[in-house]
């Protein structure tokens, strides 16, 4: 699974492609060591964190969740990201994060 529940929310792994035709969830990436991450890609270009505003704004919208309950704790100038979501554990949002996850 590319997240996990912690106490104050939850960790996602994301793989961004910058510099695409649109913002959008195409699935999910498996690396080397069998880690899932949901892949997104993303119109902004990797300048000047023009890529990583741009994915935090995306999720917020695909989740309906304030941008500032969303930030970037690893991977901010790599194309794998890990994000924290402040907020409370719900059902809700564990349906969309797996329904983002299919995808394809």
């Amino acid at each position: 699974m590319y997240y996990e529940k912690t106490s104050s929310g939850y960790i996602i792994r994301v793989r961004v492609t910058p510099n695409s035709s649109k913002n959008t969830t195409t699935g999910i990436f498996i690396d080397s060591n069998e880690k899932e991450y949901l892949k997104i890609t993303l119109r902004a270009i990797p300048e000047k964190g023009k890529a990583n505003q741009e994915l935090i704004i995306f999720l917020s919208k695909v989740l309906h969740l304030n941008k500032s309950s969303i930030t970037i704790i690893s991977g901010e100038t790599d194309r794998y990201k890990k994000l924290q979501i402040s907020t409370a554990l719900s059902p809700v949002l564990e349906e969309t994060l797996t329904a983002l996850g299919k995808n394809q």
